[in-house]
């Protein structure tokens, strides 16, 4: 670090400094908060997705035991043919967005397969959803994270570390001047004095 000059300049800058940290940590400290609700509300959004994928599986497992049946093949009757993903600026975080998603349904025979395949060619495509829109909610929610994290550490740079030491730089810089200042009225004295008694000889 560079050595602190004492002297006016310095003193201004260091003022200049310490007003511009003031201004913007407050709007740091929101954007922070902002992103925590995101963060929040990202949390509970993978949650619920958690939980009706949790839901689906017991209701595929009580709904459609057959499909522990080896025997009848269901290879390929569902899969993803498509995903629209979009960006979403969320206070600078740059996140996934599913726009769109396309489950394709593989032909079947209805007379070759057993009448429940219809029920589980439609609880198929909904866990293939959701799955989808778990793995966008992790991503989103990993981003925020990173995000909060990085904002964090700004705004306790600006409240421990940059503000005190502007703060403790303008106490440095005053008193040393007051001192200088002092010093040149004291020897300013200490002259006009011996002026004095060298024309009083």
């Amino acid at each position: 670090m560079a050595r602190l000059a004492l002297n006016k300049a310095s003193l201004a800058r260091q003022r200049q400094d310490l007003e511009t940290y003031v201004r913007f940590l407050p709007s740091l400290d929101m954007k922070r908060r902002q992103l925590m609700a995101q963060r929040a509300r990202a949390t509970a959004e993978l949650r619920e997705i958690g939980a009706r994928i949790a839901a689906l599986d017991t209701q595929v497992g009580e709904a459609l035991p057959m499909l522990s049946n080896s025997a009848i093949d269901l290879e390929g009757l569902v899969s993803l043919r498509g995903l629209e993903i979009g960006d979403e600026n969320v206070m600078g975080a740059h996140l996934p967005r599913l726009d769109k998603i396309d489950v394709a349904v593989g032909g079947y025979g209805l007379l070759t397969k057993p009448h429940w395949v219809d029920r589980a060619v439609i609880l198929l495509s909904e866990a293939m959803e959701l799955r989808v829109r778990q793995d966008i909610a992790q991503q989103r929610l990993a981003l925020l994270e990173a995000a909060v994290r990085k904002v964090t550490q700004r705004v306790n740079l600006f409240e421990k570390v940059l503000i005190p030491r502007a703060r403790k730089n303008i106490r440095h810089i005053q008193i040393y001047l007051s001192d200088m200042e002092r010093a040149a009225v004291v020897a300013s004295k200490i002259s006009k004095s011996k002026q004095a008694a060298e024309a009083g000889r």
